[in-house]
């Protein structure tokens, strides 16, 4: 009896760990091979730009202007600006810039509550466009 439930629990956690390690593996496969191209991941889009902290705030301010977006809340510290706006279609945008080297940066850009890719991704490329 003992011998069966420790090899039911063993089996249980050897299959947790194989499903926790391949999400795993497969997110930092994504993120090693995502190096200058986007990934949606969770109702984001994510991608690392070749540009400093500062100048990749500057652009994210100023795609937000072209696109009529009214920057509605900003909070910056050293390890992450973030920026709150409004959608066309009134949804929430959540944009976050976090610097990862000195000349190298992460945005995350969220449209709506689920994450919209196609209005994330016009506002990445807009980013990128001022940078």
């Amino acid at each position: 009896m003992f011998k069966k439930v420790s090899t039911c629990l063993i089996s249980l956690m050897l299959g947790v760990s194989v499903v926790t390690f391949s999400g795993c593996a497969l997110l930092f496969g994504a993120a090693a091979g995502g190096a200058g191209t986007a990934f949606w991941l969770s109702g984001k889009l994510r991608e690392e730009l070749a540009a400093s902290y500062q100048q990749t705030i500057s652009a994210t301010e100023n795609a937000l202007d072209s696109l009529d977006m009214e920057i509605t809340k900003k909070t910056h510290s050293e390890n992450v600006t973030q920026f709150k706006s409004v959608y066309s279609d009134g949804s929430t945008v959540w944009i976050d810039v976090r610097p990862v080297l000195e000349n190298k940066t992460e945005v995350e850009v969220r449209v709506g509550m689920r994450g919209n890719q196609s209005a994330s991704a016009e506002i990445l490329e807009r980013i990128k466009g001022y940078l």
